[in-house]
């Protein structure tokens, strides 16, 4: 164990970088360590069995290295992981410790964003198969119908820095008229991948006017917030230098290059094992 405890970032790639660029300007006292796992991304593809080792390998790792608190800003990691890591990994291994998800903040507070009762979901096709969303959203609006809808391509394409190529405006448009044909009614729609809100102007020229488009990183940051005011004992225990660091299981010469394209500025990481 290390003398800093900063709060741990973590995600398959890149994407989880568009949730911490929002949680560290809420919270720009506190030490964080983001994790990347380039290495062996994407885990949206990949079993439960396998996104939970991948995952939980991340998490020790963090936990190594100080962290008391572990944010999976990893939709996939969240809805395939998460729940196993809570109920029986912690428990039994780090009963102190606490790791957090990116899909609760979001589906506890949706029903604020749609009139019509009707709510879209953008995501991986791992996501959708995981049936996350729909679940945790019937939690606490047991009446919003939601349909969701697997966008495969849109994360290469925004990681080969396509953002504005004919192949993605196709491929988003193509995505919000199968949504929007499902059910015309959907005032609201998640951008259930942290990829995503790369896409948020190209995706909104395609809604017609009154939809929201609803990104995980401010209601995660804020959640996260509310989270440390409620758990002063995890608050207490995170160290606050304003410090920031990040690795990847890859190459960091390649992560840096495109994680500027997600944080918003530079990075420089380190490389690491898990």
């Amino acid at each position: 164990m290390t003398a800093a405890q900063p709060i741990g970032i973590f995600d398959s790639g890149y994407g989880g970088l568009t949730v911490f660029k929002e949680i560290a300007a809420l919270l720009p006292e506190y030490d964080f360590l983001y994790l990347g796992d380039n290495a062996r991304t994407p885990y949206g593809t990949r079993s439960f069995e396998t996104v939970h080792h991948y995952t939980w390998d991340a998490v020790r790792w963090l936990f190594a290295r100080g962290c008391r608190l572990v944010v999976l800003a990893c939709n996939t990691a969240s809805a395939k992981a998460l729940r196993t890591i809570q109920q029986k990994d912690l428990p039994q291994a780090y009963p102190d410790l606490r790791v957090l998800g990116v899909i609760r903040p979001v589906t506890e507070r949706i029903g604020e964003f749609s009139r019509s009762g009707h709510v879209g979901l953008f995501a991986t096709a791992g996501t959708v198969r995981s049936q996350s969303y729909p679940i945790e959203i019937k939690k606490f609006f047991p009446d919003l119908v939601v349909h969701a809808e697997a966008c495969p391509l849109w994360v290469p394409l925004i990681e080969n820095n396509e953002l504005d190529g004919a192949g993605t405006e196709f491929f988003v448009r193509r995505h919000v008229d199968k949504l929007l044909a499902r059910d015309p009614e959907i005032d609201a729609i998640i951008l259930g991948c942290t990829h995503y809100p790369l896409l948020s102007a190209l995706i909104a020229r395609f809604l017609p006017p009154g939809i929201k488009l609803i990104s995980q990183g401010p209601i995660v940051a804020e959640a996260l917030v509310g989270y440390l005011h409620r758990h002063t004992e995890i608050d207490g225990s995170c160290t606050k230098g304003g410090r920031r660091e990040f690795f990847t299981t890859d190459d960091p010469e390649d992560f840096d290059r495109l994680a500027a394209l997600f944080y918003g500025s530079a990075v420089r990481s380190k490389k690491t094992d898990l």
